[in-house]
């Protein structure tokens, strides 16, 4: 480091007035040759490279001018002492040349500059070549151009301030502080160290940090350590081996800094040697004391020769004495546990014998302690389980890994205690520790309330399922009353010429029919089981499609306002479910305000993470899109809101509601993967959202379907349907539209045709057919008609509830009940697909 002073007001000659008081650096400026360097001879620089080098050289902040391109370093005397050993070679050098491990940096910043940029750095991070060795370092660094006489940036004026001392102690402090929080959460030994190890190592780039227990015989027992790039020492050491001076040192107290241990005469040649094989170049010890007795050593290594500087010997002493503050805590913790524990805790060997016990194993079994140090352990074990306990413990030894496992120990009463164990072995090979609890109550409990829920559970599967039946009869009475009353109506007036009244019962017939569908829908929908067209939607988009009928269903009386995320993300759902759930959600609210209110449809995006979804089991964590709905209406109690999934539940008045729409909803949005909550409170109102799963690709147009009767062109359907009536429906639906159908009950009339010549355009077919279903029939009817496309009809089929996943290229699906227009624009559709293809 360069000890001139800084200012020196010695006068310049007169032809260099611009030097004058630049001191030390401004005298070296004048003596130099600049004639064969890129600036030229220095009484003909350019004045703004003068007027900016006269202001550089007075200051007395640290201070740099790089000229040109190049960066041709010019510089005050407050600089030079922050060259150091590199002054004055780099005056008038290259930057890049001066400074090689930061050209990248250099680089960057001359060309910022020189094109107009200002840039600047606060408690920038570097890493600088000082000693002979990197240090890592942080400035203030503030850069501006020079301009010449065009108004052009010639040249850099940097001025930097090393803020090195200050940031480090900052993260010193903010360090510990963490440390200290950190280590008081832990309650062992093993955890402690390994987390001070881990911690100091990162910092310092440390090869090894390990914390060790010192005997009074001079033992170092390592439990672990951290390592990086290195081997492992863990295990039990002599500090004898590392001969007298080293151990001379320990009892100084002081810490031990190594800086180069080949190199460092104060270490035996057997110290250097034993230390040099265990991959060490440089280490700092810190010894730890009990009184006069040393109890502990803190140890950070280098794998190769390292100048550890002062801040670094304060932290690891500083660290070394948190560790042992905590180590001991920890220790006084365990002993009050070891007493008052009731669980059985316990010392043993490999051997078969144990050699610490605590009062718990007296209570438990009623064996004194003397009784259970003199006997082997494996004694007491049942004999049935004696060979499986031992191998276990035989296989922990292997391992060094800690194990869990049952088995019966005998009584002082004769009888048999089942006890659940937790062992784990100890660094010194020999030992391990042993946590037993007694299951024997516990047992017992666990079997008498297994039989009472299971009891519960059968009542409650009793009671669920006669609801649900009782609900589907009174509401399927009706509606059969009505198709039938209807059928029987249509078929006495037909009989008495009277066609005038024809009309009304077909309507009466058509609507009962119609509710008979929704509710096998919403039947279908609770029990997961219907099929769902799941698609990458805009959920904004969909509930704006919605607004006007919104506005229709919930009158004037209740005002609706939407709240979108500008953002939203795509969802995967079946958009008619979707607006189904959406409409019932909506009546429901405006039903709960009869007196008028406020309705929110909100929408928004959600991670749902493992800790929220392990409380339910079908709910996967990930991204969700939030679909909510909010009234303030009037809410409801807890116990209702546990009963609203309910199926055939409601809190409508007789007549106006089948309680199927909230299980409905349910039903459909756990199908589709995604999840369910409602929140209400009596008198402030109900939110319902659903969370919908997010969806990657480009959302998709539902085109809706044409309510025109699109006809055939002679094309032939195959209908395979097992059910006669439906088998007649179809075929007569598509006769009537001019295709020839061929309508066959099963798979197997179907496939010797399939196999033949005959001309077929489209298989048409139920999924749930008996024998060999739908979907294998399409399969093996694509291996002779590989581009025959199929349309699958289901009412119910576990196996069709996604179609996503059950449909391939050239496939489609109708649900039952279906309309004849519905129908027609299908097999329409499928058609057309195919002459595209």
């Amino acid at each position: 480091m360069s000890s001139v002073p800084i200012f020196d007001f010695s006068p310049a000659s007169g032809a260099l007035l611009f030097l004058r008081g630049g001191g030390a650096c401004a005298q070296l400026i004048e003596r130099q040759d600049w004639s064969a360097t890129p600036l030229g001879p220095i009484d003909q620089w350019p004045q703004c490279l003068t007027s900016a080098l006269s202001l550089v050289l007075r200051s007395r902040l640290p201070m740099v001018l790089m000229w040109g391109q190049g960066g041709v370093m010019l510089y005050n005397d407050a600089y030079s002492n922050f060259a150091g050993s590199r002054h004055p070679e780099s005056l008038g050098s290259y930057v890049r040349e001066s400074w090689p491990e930061v050209a990248a940096f250099n680089d960057t910043v001359i060309k910022a500059v020189l094109s107009g940029e200002t840039p600047n750095y606060h408690d920038q991070e570097m890493t600088l070549l000082r000693n002979g060795a990197p240090e890592q370092v942080w400035m203030d660094l503030d850069y501006s151009a020079v301009c010449d006489a065009e108004g052009n940036p010639a040249g850099v004026i940097c001025i930097l301030s090393e803020t090195t001392e200050r940031v480090a102690a900052q993260r010193r402090s903010a360090f510990l502080l963490a440390l200290s929080d950190d280590l008081r959460s832990l309650r062992t030994p093993a955890e402690i160290t390994s987390l001070a190890a881990a911690r100091i190592g990162e910092l310092l780039d440390a090869s090894r940090v390990f914390y060790a227990e010192i005997t009074s015989t001079g033992m170092m027992t390592v439990e672990r350590d951290y390592a990086r790039s290195v081997g492992s020492i863990a295990g039990v050491h002599s500090l004898a081996s590392f001969g007298p001076d080293l151990l001379a040192a320990y009892r100084n107290g002081a810490p031990v800094v190594v800086y180069d241990i080949p190199a460092d005469e104060r270490l035996s040649a057997a110290a250097r040697d034993g230390l040099s094989a265990r991959e060490v170049g440089a280490f700092i010890d810190v010894v730890l004391f009990e009184e006069e007795q040393w109890v502990g050593l803190l140890a950070v290594q280098n794998a190769t020769p390292r100048v550890w500087n002062e801040a670094e010997q304060m932290l690891v002493q500083e660290v070394a004495e948190r560790v042992k503050a905590a180590i001991e805590r920890a220790r006084a913790e365990r002993d009050r546990l070891w007493d008052l524990s009731q669980d059985m805790l316990a010392r043993a060997d490999f051997a078969g014998m144990m050699s610490a016990v605590n009062p718990a194993w007296t209570r438990v079994l009623g064996w004194s302690e003397n009784d259970l140090l003199t006997r082997g352990y494996a004694s007491l074990m049942h004999p049935e389980d004696r060979p499986g306990s031992l191998d276990v413990i035989g296989q922990m030894a292997l391992s060094r890994e800690p194990v869990r496992f049952e088995n019966r120990i005998a009584a002082h009463d004769g009888g048999w205690k089942t006890i659940e164990w937790i062992v784990a072995p100890e660094p010194d090979g020999i030992n391990f520790v042993a946590v037993g609890r007694d299951l024997t109550d516990a047992k017992a409990r666990e079997a008498e309330l297994e039989t009472a829920q299971e009891a519960l559970r059968q009542s409650q599967k009793m009671e669920a399922i006669g609801q649900l039946t009782g609900g589907i009869a009174h509401d399927f009475n009706n509606m059969l009353t009505g198709i039938i009353g209807s059928l029987d109506l249509i078929q006495r007036n037909i009989a008495a010429g009277r066609l005038d009244r024809v009309d009304r019962y077909i309507d009466a017939g058509n609507a009962s029919a119609q509710r008979a569908a929704a509710l096998t829908a919403r039947l279908l929908a609770f029990g997961r089981r219907q099929s769902l067209d799941l698609r990458v939607t805009d959920i904004n988009t969909l509930v704006c499609g919605m607004s006007d009928l919104l506005e229709r269903t919930l009158g004037e009386q209740t005002a609706l306002e939407t709240h979108f995320k500008a953002d939203l993300w795509p969802a995967s759902t079946d958009t008619n479910q979707l607006e189904s759930a959406l409409l019932n959600l909506c009546i429901n609210a405006r039903d709960a305000m009869p007196d008028g209110g406020k309705l929110i449809i909100e929408t928004d995006n959600i991670h749902l993470d493992e800790r929220y979804t392990r409380a339910y089991p079908d709910l996967q964590p990930g991204e969700y899109v939030v679909l909510s709905v909010s009234d303030t209406g009037i809410g409801m109690s807890p116990s209702i809101v546990e009963k609203v999934f309910e199926p055939f539940f409601t809190t409508k008045p007789v007549g106006q509601g089948t309680g199927l729409g909230l299980s409905m909803i349910y039903g459909f949005t756990r199908q589709s993967g995604g999840h369910v909550r409602i929140y209400s409170e009596l008198g402030l109102g109900t939110t319902v959202k659903l969370f919908v799963p997010r969806a990657h690709g480009e959302t998709e147009t539902v085109q809706r379907g044409s309510p025109e009767y699109p006809m055939g062109l002679g094309e032939t359907v195959m209908v395979v349907e097992d059910d006669p009536s439906v088998r007649l429906i179809i075929t007569e639906v598509l006769k009537d539209l001019q295709y020839n159908a061929l309508e066959l009950p099963d798979a197997a009339a179907a496939i010797p045709l399939l196999q033949s010549d005959e001309r077929i355009d489209l298989l048409v077919t139920d999924v749930g057919l008996p024998g060999m279903n739908g979907r294998q029939l399409a399969e093996i009817a694509r291996e002779t008609r590989p581009g025959l496309n199929v349309l699958f009809i289901t009412g119910y089929a576990p196996n069709a509830t996604t179609r996503s996943g059950f449909l391939d290229e050239g496939m489609g699906m109708l649900t039952k009940p279906f309309a004849a227009d519905t129908l027609a624009t299908k097999v329409r559709e499928m058609l057309i697909r195919e002459t595209s293809v």
